[in-house]
């Protein structure tokens, strides 16, 4: 009975690899004019101030289609797309970025901004 149980267990830890392998490939990126971000502070009414990596901060909103599917707290990396007009001080929230994905972000290259901002 022991020897199911590890079994088991090593088909749980092989699941678990495999579910990091894939959300390590499904790494969004911005594309266009869509930044990288990261949330300062939660406004309420589905509302953030954003600091994005192209050193504006904006306020940004979840769209409605995500607002029950996204749940986003201070200090999380998300992906900002501006508004057309006042791109500059508003946007939407496309995607926030699991902390495996973070981690893969920063080897890449991606968030190499986001020390400089820290540093003030």
């Amino acid at each position: 009975m022991t020897e199911s149980m590890s079994n088991r267990e090593k088909k749980e830890e092989q699941e678990r690899q495999d579910q990091i392998q894939q959300d390590i490939a499904r790494v969004k990126l911005p594309r266009g004019n869509q930044t990288l971000g990261v949330l300062d502070q939660r406004l309420g009414g589905s509302r953030c101030r954003v600091r994005c990596l192209d050193g504006k901060t904006r306020i940004c909103r979840i769209p409605g289609r995500l607002k029950r599917r996204l749940w986003v707290r201070e200090g999380n990396i998300v992906l900002v797309e501006p508004w057309e007009h006042s791109g500059d001080k508003k946007g939407d929230i496309i995607f926030k970025y699991k902390p495996i994905q973070v981690d893969f972000l920063k080897k890449k290259g991606h968030l190499d901004k986001l020390q400089e901002f820290e540093e003030f």
